[in-house]
């Protein structure tokens, strides 16, 4: 990306337009290990090296964040009574005013993208991609392999005569309680819990695993978080330009 160098310094929280130009003039910034003290001059982030008192600047666009999301926080960027995931996070990686990416329930756990890319966001979300998502799920009643060919046939929602899109349901445990993975297409508001409503169970646990092929990094503690690896990027189609470490 071409732009001013006071552009990319201040975008990337170094200071203000107006202090910066004042350390270019004291030599504070070098391009190239060349001395410049013109902070409007035009340089190149993917060519040009920038110093800027004696640190380089890694110029970032976007940040992508995987997040275990605990219970008791909602999936927003504020709230008027709740923490949300965004004030979890670093006050480096506020920066960017970052956005979950979908949302998990307040007592949901679990995998949450958060990034600044309006773009990734949409692919992912979108009705037409039908990205899978896959939850592990600790319900009260049995599950059956009814309910298995239930799921995949697809559950009507009664509050709206909805019938879900096809979902994979996998039992792990059966029994008193059941638990079991669910993969589904869409996003409906409460979607797993309403489509194990629809035939008389009622989840206990919920966590998200999976979201299309990006999978939840299980060494993540709940609150945590970890920026995607350049791998992740490319599962995602993300600016993988803008990887950081």
């Amino acid at each position: 990306m071409k732009l001013r160098i006071d552009k990319m310094l201040s975008n990337i929280g170094l200071g203000t337009r107006k202090q910066i130009k004042q350390d270019a003039k004291k030599g504070l910034i070098k391009i190239n290990d060349v001395i410049e003290k013109d902070s409007s001059k035009i340089i190149d982030t993917e060519k040009d090296t920038v110093k800027y008192k004696g640190e380089t600047a890694e110029y970032v666009q976007y940040i992508y964040l995987m997040m275990n999301k605990p219970q008791g926080v909602v999936s927003a960027t504020e709230d008027n009574y709740d923490r949300t995931v965004i004030d979890l996070l670093d006050d480096e990686d506020k920066f960017y005013e970052p956005f979950p990416v979908g949302r998990l329930d307040k007592d949901t756990e679990g995998l949450l993208l958060i990034t600044n890319d309006g773009q990734l966001a949409h692919n992912l979300l979108s009705p037409k991609k039908h990205v899978d998502k896959t939850y592990y799920v600790e319900v009260a009643e049995e599950v059956t392999q009814d309910d298995v060919k239930s799921f995949r046939e697809g559950v009507i929602l009664t509050e709206e005569n909805y019938k879900t899109l096809p979902a994979e349901l996998h039992i792990i445990q059966s029994g008193y309680p059941s638990k079991c993975y669910v993969t589904i297409k869409e996003g409906k508001f409460h979607q797993v819990k309403r489509m194990f409503f629809a035939i008389n169970n009622e989840v206990t646990y919920l966590k998200r695993v999976s979201m299309g092929l990006l999978k939840l990094d299980e060494s993540l503690k709940l609150g945590e978080y970890r920026h995607l690896t350049q791998d992740e990027l490319n599962i995602l189609g993300g600016h993988s330009s803008t990887y950081r470490e």
